[in-house]
């Protein structure tokens, strides 16, 4: 009776057997292309400054070189540099690239968080909205439920909200790219820049909302971050401005105002997502999980 009894607890329990954060079983980043600290800053951003009062967070963590976009999306899902993983640029392709991966895993690419969480929990619901057309190369599309270019910040959010709202997801990524057009376009520490802060807090907030209504919060964790920031209307080059971004933390199992002194790095953050949901990372990352944001 024992052993029966044991085996109905393991086959109704939700937690994975490896989990390292109890309680976790959704996980959420947001993505915001361009946003620097000096953005958090200077902008309102009501959402994001709650997450940092009732949550763990830096908003001196780097990005990789070069300081654009490519290289460290794939950074923050690959959980490695663009020494290891070969994404360099802007330009770069699977089938085009100018240096090999040291790994090749799921589509021939250097596996990504993705990739990981799809082969070691199968059962798991993924979910990837992009603002950016060219995000969706740096991940395995096989590995995803669903998976959208969604036209625009508001559809990105909105059509994640949705998926959340549906499928109470495992993980979900959601990439705003308005920050960074309105860095381009008008230049970051500009008064519109930082309103383009406020709007992705909106949108930050409308997720909030969506996972406290759909009684998902208490067993959610939501990460904010950025790709890099921006010094002018450009960037990629070696500046404190454009390699720094913010790394914020909230929800189950983090602790609450609380100010990250460990270095991080975007390479942290699939390591984050695998220690939040308890998935072995591949052998050739080279990030560590930001075990500080987490109570004991």
């Amino acid at each position: 009776m024992f052993r029966i009894i044991l085996i109905l607890m393991m086959l109704v329990s939700r937690e994975p057997a490896n989990a390292q954060v109890p309680g976790v079983e959704h996980v959420i980043i947001i993505g915001c292309d361009g946003m620097s600290p000096d953005g958090v800053r200077q902008a309102k951003a009501p959402h994001m400054k709650r997450m940092m009062k009732e949550g763990a967070w830096t908003l001196k963590a780097r990005g990789v070189m070069p300081t654009s976009s490519s290289p460290n999306w794939a950074s923050m899902i690959m959980g490695a540099g663009p020494e290891q993983h070969g994404v360099t640029s802007n330009d770069w392709q699977t089938n085009r690239c100018e240096i090999e991966p040291v790994a090749r895993g799921r589509e021939g690419m250097f596996p990504t968080i993705f990739g990981t969480i799809r082969e070691q929990r199968p059962e798991a619901i993924i979910g990837c909205f992009y603002d950016w057309d060219d995000f969706g190369r740096l991940l395995e599309r096989s590995a995803v439920d669903f998976m959208e270019d969604s036209a625009g910040p508001t559809n990105a959010a909105l059509h994640a909200i949705e998926f959340i709202r549906a499928r109470k997801p495992t993980f979900t990524f959601i990439h705003l790219d308005h920050v960074d057009h309105a860095g381009h376009d008008l230049g970051h520490g500009t008064p519109e820049y930082y309103e383009s802060v406020d709007v992705a807090d909106k949108l930050i907030g409308n997720v909030l909302t969506a996972l406290e209504s759909a009684g998902m919060m208490e067993r959610s964790v939501v990460l904010v971050t950025s790709d890099h920031g921006g010094v002018g209307k450009s960037h990629g080059k070696a500046t404190m401005a454009e390699i720094e971004i913010p790394w914020i933390i909230f929800g189950r199992g983090v602790k609450r105002g609380h100010e990250i002194q460990t270095p991080v790095n975007t390479c942290d953050t699939a390591l984050t997502v695998a220690h939040l949901l308890g998935v072995k990372p591949h052998p050739a990352t080279i990030g560590k999980p930001v075990k500080e944001a987490f109570a004991e």
